[in-house]
């Protein structure tokens, strides 16, 4: 049981979602077979991609993006000691994937009506050397990817959409992480839909497929499509044990897959009532009496209809002196919250760690600094919650600063 009355998910799994995992269990298939098979063909279809893949969690999407980025099947890679833009509030493993492959980081600062990269900002530290762009969709939320892509597409820079936080949400009429060369997704528990760990990634070009079926395990042939025309070429090798690239074991199990199927046939209604929660807690909190403009709610922009995450809010200047006092409060009043993302990176000790360039970080980050000093989300429920539980949670965020 949770300590939290008000959590960042209460209940993650349902009894139906227990009843697939223990079918599965029962049924001896415990690695993945035709139900992972079934919900990536569910999933790229309702998503809008060409192809999906199950992997074992959202970090393991990005590491295939990363490494099938840079992979020598591609015509399209980037190459050792080329540079990378990503938003300074990230998460780790949207960043150190592509390092590991060899890439420089340049970070951006952010918008503060979108928690998301800056266009103003990646134009400014956009050079011959950026090969690749890595988008955070941040909490659900995204940029002005239109503008993005364009400038992707005339510079032949790879985009990737990191959508971990933003599974079902739409640009436009379009899938986040569908707007890219690859898009990534996280089932972690607290998602948007979770199998407690577990991931996808998406791409919609044949090549990129088979690369990322290759690199999920251990560079083999087994999962490929066009599996004999690829043995033909190798007449003396096993057919079973033919390894035609590098590789990792980021395979999902068929457990995962069937828990986070079970829950992905229910996405929509789920996304309704997570932003009808959202928006209760918000008018109850800026028409309650104690309401004195403590906070900045972050909503959606026009061109974008979020699957909340969380509810992103900021201290406002006045009242942010103590932010970790308040927030520790907040914990011990029953109310789950987490800084959003992990803050602007650049101030983390494994940024300082690795000794990256700094690109006059402190000028061009004054956003992602302020998210870093005022900024965090708290939870938003799969169910509809009451109006005393809302009550509740507006009460704890105001009392804090009594």
């Amino acid at each position: 049981m949770s300590k939290f009355k008000f959590p960042l998910l209460f209940k993650g799994f349902s009894e139906s979602d227990k009843k697939k995992a223990i079918e599965i269990i029962k049924s001896g298939q415990i690695t993945m077979s035709n139900i992972t098979k079934k919900f990536e063909k569910e999933f790229a279809k309702t998503v809008g991609a060409k192809y999906a893949l199950m992997v074992n969690s959202g970090s393991s999407a990005n590491l295939l993006a990363a490494f099938a980025s840079c992979n020598p099947i591609r015509k399209n890679r980037f190459s050792y000691g080329q540079e990378f833009l990503i938003s300074a509030v990230c998460w780790p493993t949207s960043l150190w994937p592509f390092v590991q492959a060899g890439l420089k980081p340049v970070f951006v600062d952010v918008d503060l009506d979108t928690l998301n990269i800056s266009i103003k900002d990646l134009k400014r530290k956009i050079n011959s050397k950026t090969k690749v762009i890595v988008l955070v969709h941040v909490l659900g939320l995204c940029s002005d990817l239109d503008e993005i892509r364009k400038i992707c597409k005339k510079r032949k820079i790879i985009l990737i959409e990191d959508s971990c936080e933003a599974f079902g949400s739409i640009y436009k009429k379009k899938f986040l992480g569908t707007l890219s060369d690859f898009g990534t997704y996280s089932f972690y528990y607290s998602h948007q839909i979770t199998s407690g760990e577990g991931g996808m990634i998406v791409c919609q070009d044949s090549k990129d497929y088979e690369i990322l079926l290759s690199l999920r395990a251990h560079g083999w042939t087994r999962d490929f499509i066009n599996r004999k025309s690829t043995e033909k070429k190798f007449p003396k090798m096993d057919k079973r044990f033919l390894f035609i690239n590098s590789g990792f074991n980021l395979r999902a199990t068929e457990i995962q897959a069937a828990i986070a199927y079970n829950q992905f046939k229910k996405f929509k209604v789920k996304k309704e009532i997570r932003k009808y929660n959202k928006n209760l807690i918000h008018k109850k909190l800026i028409s309650h009496k104690k309401w004195k403009n403590q906070f900045t709610i972050i909503n959606e922009n026009h061109n974008t209809d979020p699957n909340w995450f969380g509810i992103p809010i900021l201290i406002n200047k006045k009242f942010s002196k103590n932010k970790n006092l308040y927030l520790n409060k907040l914990q011990e009043n029953g109310v789950e919250n987490r800084p959003i993302i992990s803050g602007n990176f650049v101030n983390q000790p494994s940024f300082k760690l690795y000794k990256f360039k700094n690109h006059n970080y402190k000028k061009t980050l004054k956003n992602s600094q302020i998210i870093h000093d005022r900024g965090f989300f708290i939870g938003l429920q799969n169910h509809k919650i009451s109006n005393n539980l809302a009550n509740f949670v507006v009460e704890k965020l105001l009392k804090i600063f009594i």
